[in-house]
């Protein structure tokens, strides 16, 4: 029984059911049945415009060719997409389009994909189809209109209103993203500056749309939309992401929730912040361009990344020399004493990439080399008999001041060799400064949160170095990664997979030990001033609202002795260490 708002097709043989007023063209692709076109979006209005998604619809009385992407899908319908008179009817089409737009890439491939090598007709220099979906989305979505088809004939184009640059233009960049031959360009349309919204991810590096994937491993691996950006939430247009949605997970009325979750354990894995080095002045970074810091030139080198993996200057040039700047803002007295232990392994890794998509001259200005892990100490070998070259000394300055003609349009590192015993200057195209790990900036908020305490550089505090290195001081709590201290990939995944068997070991049991010694507050001289609860470290102090007295849970406690010493009236007590239980202790050992 066919449900009457839909309706039952038949397409190259196959049969398809799709709603009421859906297009063949939407049923083809329901069916997996590719037909080319260049005009059709699913968040706007069939149009028709390039013609290329002609298909042949037989009746009894015969057939006929029709634009498929605005002919509506009919109940019983007999659909053909790959006869010999839709194939040579599409050859057509897309020769007049090939003879328009010669010089497109887009075109040239597309024509090339359907068997199309050279078109029969005048050719024109033109870089728009006239598909019009930049004029659809800036009308339908963008509720604006900035754009519009100007002219008739043979001198029709997309302009906007009297070829100027247009006031009601939003600089949403709608249009850019929507047009298949990449030709518009937003500076001779909008009075505003495009600002496109720089990818967190990338670095900034490059943008991302308001609706975007985190990163690729993304858990949950769903997008967000960005209320700061999203032109839906902040004026009420477009809404596209919910009409190509074809599950329906678009929700614009959602909002922030918090939930509170009530756990056994809990692992603390916050991980770590990237060294800001705009810190260091004269390393240049933030004023000079071609001055990387290490995330940033990670993603270029990746082939994810805005450059597709190629590692290119600002200029878009491959970089023909490069120094990488080891120790940046870690072992010093100044930012950070304590060694990162990663910098000198990805630096490694950084310098392996560049001789190896560039051949470029490679310099390391390191202090140390650290190279403690399996496999470390050979992979540093294998790039010193590669030539990098390595220089140990402290990098002074990163400069773009020429003093002799072969530094003239080069980022000179300046630095001492502490080796030769002098001071060099190399001329390099790029710089890439490995900067220290260091604690996420709400490090403090977490550590009251949790109560835990904070180590050298206020990385998390473990319970024991050796004995208990997952552990926090309290009980269900561990640690894993780089927030108790810097650390590389394989170390994090050892420590991680230890705080999850801790954790399962603790909740398995299904009980807790509790310390032989905690205190007790006495409730009859107690007078309420709650001075215990704020200096318990462990949160193990509650206050009796009903009976206006503190409270010690004994399964937090563990027996410190801070409240003991902090209680203006000394009613805190510590089991075991009462005054008379010592004087009977000091007794027996006196009377021996």
């Amino acid at each position: 029984m066919i449900s009457p708002n839909m309706v039952r097709l038949t397409i190259d043989g196959k049969t398809v059911e799709v709603p009421e007023g859906s297009t063949v063209l939407e049923a083809a692709q329901k069916l997996g049945i590719e037909i080319p076109t260049l005009c059709h979006h699913k968040a706007l209005m069939p149009y028709g415009a390039c013609r290329l998604c002609l298909v042949e619809l037989v009746f009894s009385w015969g057939s006929q060719i029709q634009a498929s992407c605005v002919y509506p899908a009919q109940e019983g319908l007999e659909v053909k997409t790959d006869t010999e008179r839709v194939r040579r009817t599409r050859g057509v089409m897309m020769e007049l389009l090939l003879a328009r737009c010669p010089g497109v890439e887009s075109i040239r491939q597309m024509a090339k994909q359907m068997g199309v090598e050279d078109t029969r007709f005048p050719k024109k220099d033109e870089d728009c189809i006239l598909c019009g979906l930049c004029v659809r989305v800036c009308a339908e979505r963008m509720g604006v209109g900035a754009i519009n088809f100007a002219n008739r004939g043979t001198k029709k184009k997309i302009a906007p209103a009297y070829d100027r640059q247009s006031p009601l233009c939003m600089a949403c960049g709608a249009c850019e993203v929507v047009c298949p031959t990449h030709c518009v360009d937003l500076s001779t349309v909008s009075l505003r500056p495009a600002r496109p919204i720089p990818s967190e991810f990338d670095e900034g590096l490059m943008g991302r749309p308001s609706i975007y994937m985190p990163f690729a491993q993304a858990v949950p691996h769903k997008p967000v939309i960005d209320k700061e950006t999203c032109l839906r939430l902040k004026t009420g247009e477009c809404g596209a992401c919910e009409a190509v949605c074809d599950a329906g997970a678009i929700m614009y009325d959602q909002v922030d929730t918090i939930e509170e979750i009530e756990v056994g354990t809990i692992i603390v894995a916050t991980g770590f912040d990237l060294f800001d080095a705009t810190r260091i002045a004269r390393y240049g970074y933030g004023r000079l361009k071609n001055v990387l810091n290490a995330l940033e030139f990670e993603r270029i080198s990746h082939a994810s990344g805005p450059t597709g993996g190629e590692i290119l200057t600002a200029e878009g040039k491959v970089p023909k020399s490069v120094a990488i700047i080891h120790c940046v803002g870690s072992r010093d007295e100044n930012y950070h004493e304590y060694c990162s232990r990663v910098c000198c392994m990805y630096s490694l890794k950084f310098a392996h990439l560049v001789l190896e998509k560039t051949g470029a001259e490679v310099y390391n200005f390191y202090i140390d080399m650290r190279t403690p892990g399996k496999g470390y100490e050979e992979f540093y070998k294998r790039l010193m008999h590669e030539g990098v070259h390595f220089i140990r000394g402290k990098c002074a300055e990163v400069t773009d001041v020429a003093e002799s003609p072969e530094e003239e349009g080069k980022l000179v590192v300046v630095g001492e060799d502490t080796l030769l015993g002098v001071t060099r200057r190399v001329p390099v195209d790029m710089v890439i400064l490995s900067g220290a790990l260091q604690p996420r900036a709400d490090v403090d908020e977490v550590a009251r949160t949790f109560s835990l305490s904070c180590a050298q550089g206020d990385f998390f505090l473990e319970k024991h170095p050796k004995l208990a290195p997952v552990e926090a001081a309290s009980d269900g709590i561990y640690l894993a990664g780089a927030c108790q201290g810097p650390k590389d990939i394989p170390d994090s995944v050892a420590q991680g997979a230890a705080a999850a068997a801790c954790a399962l070991a603790l909740m398995d049991k299904g009980s807790v030990t509790l310390e032989p010694i905690t205190s007790w507050i006495d409730p009859d001289r107690c007078s309420g001033c709650q001075t215990c609860v704020a200096s318990c470290p462990y949160a193990a102090i509650e206050f009796d609202e009903e009976n206006k007295v503190s409270v010690v849970v004994e399964e937090l406690c563990k027996g410190c002795g801070t409240c003991v010493a902090t209680c203006p009236a000394g009613v805190a007590r510590q089991k075991g260490f009462a005054d008379a239980q010592i004087y009977s202790e000091l007794e027996g050992l006196l009377a021996q």
